[in-house]
């Protein structure tokens, strides 16, 4: 009978680059940039690693098909290196495969990376490419935006709630998230804003404006994974631990005539209560001490919030308002300032929101630190309302 992976993995090391418009490098640049730091942090040598897996969405324009370039931009010796994709939520995905491989005893020590090179494809937001005949007829005028402003639709719909309140919970997710990374100098944007800026943006599609949208970017980030004993024998001590790490994938139930209303993610309800059960949670609310959750629009962020259990179902709005998920509240979200001011780099973004509770978890955010985190969770989600994937995945301290 399965166990779970509940601390049988810890991170030995991570390295994240400077997110942005990195017009001055390419995705090879970036990789360097993450891995340099990820080893040093790990203390390990890149002869050590066993595996690894590499994350990256639109391969076609930047890294291209396979592991090669990861093995040959850091030169590993002659190791397995996969190349996994599972749209927003690849960088996760790689995660979730180094992470297994060291839970199985396949090897002791792997790397899990993500990288995106994003502005240099010309396209003002994510590449579209051919999904076939079928697809591309299904889905003729699809936009993500177009997409996720029929879930904030959906979810005033459903609890009777009056569209300029949603509005106002979006702009303080909003401002939220932007004094967040004010911090953090590894964030693209970190310009302080005001709700009437938030407010009086333009819009993008309704009730979702400017402000209320995640940005493209480029970057990378990575993580190196061991067992408990392996990381203690290298000295490291106050270990993060993974204590669960789950993916779920829509089934088209969302999309056929069933019971989903459009108000919220069936995907991350799944994978939040597995993950929940493999790392011994019975209460979230009470028991997580921040979250990273895929912001990639602010309607998404207050959804989330019930996906994940955390608010009541139509209560999430009380609570974004009451300031339960700012810096000073009860669970902080988006410390790091999101994929809202961070953009999304699909393949790096999970495992930049990992590299965020690894820093807290350990007591290295700098300016940002939170008082004693001891369990945090990141989600990502990929695709739309009707078909996507999430994974979520909950890390902390070895043995809490």
């Amino acid at each position: 009978m399965a166990t779970g992976i509940r601390d049988k993995v810890v991170i030995l090391g991570m390295g994240c680059s400077k997110f942005g418009e990195r017009w001055d490098c390419n995705a090879e640049d970036l990789m360097v940039e993450a891995f340099e730091e990820c080893v040093k942090d790990a203390g390990v040598e890149r002869k050590q690693i066993e595996a690894a897996w590499f994350g990256t969405a639109a391969d076609e324009v930047n890294v291209g098909k396979g592991g090669t370039a990861l093995a040959v931009t850091l030169r590993l010796p002659y190791i397995p290196v996969t190349r996994v994709e599972n749209a927003c939520a690849t960088g996760t995905e790689a995660f979730r495969g180094a992470v297994y491989a060291v839970a199985s005893g396949a090897v002791d020590i792997a790397l899990a990376f993500g990288v995106e090179k994003l502005k240099d494809t010309g396209y003002a937001g994510l590449p579209q490419f051919s999904r076939g005949t079928l697809n591309n007829l299904y889905w003729a005028s699809m936009t993500a935006p177009g997409n996720f402003a029929q879930l904030a639709s959906a979810y005033c719909a459903k609890y009777g709630i009056d569209p300029k309140e949603l509005k106002r919970a979006m702009a303080h997710i909003s401002v939220k998230s932007h004094a967040n990374a004010a911090k953090n100098p590894k964030a693209h944007l970190r310009n302080r804003i005001t709700e009437e800026d938030v407010l009086n943006a333009p819009m993008i599609a309704a009730p979702l404006g400017l402000y209320d949208c995640c940005g493209v970017s480029d970057g990378a980030a990575c993580a190196i994974v061991t067992t408990p004993d392996i990381a203690r024998g290298l000295g490291k001590k106050d270990l993060v631990a993974v204590k669960s790490v789950q993916l779920a994938v829509s089934n088209g139930e969302e999309a056929s005539f069933g019971k989903w209303d459009g108000s919220y993610m069936a995907t991350t309800r799944a994978a939040a209560k597995r993950a929940y059960h493999e790392a011994g949670i019975d209460n979230p609310r009470e028991r997580l001490s921040l979250i990273d959750v895929h912001d990639c629009f602010s309607v998404t962020e207050l959804v989330t919030m019930e996906d994940l259990g955390i608010s009541e179902d139509g209560k999430a709005i009380g609570d974004v308002l009451d300031g339960f998920f700012d810096a000073s509240g009860r669970i902080p979200c988006q410390i790091d300032g999101g994929l809202k001011c961070f953009g999304h780099p699909i393949g790096a973004s999970g495992l930049r929101m990992i590299y965020e509770m690894n820093l807290q978890l350990s007591g290295r955010a700098g300016e940002r630190q939170l008082a004693n985190p001891v369990l945090g969770l990141t989600h990502n989600l990929g695709g739309w309302p009707s078909q996507n994937v999430s994974a979520v995945s909950i890390l902390g301290a070895y043995g809490a």
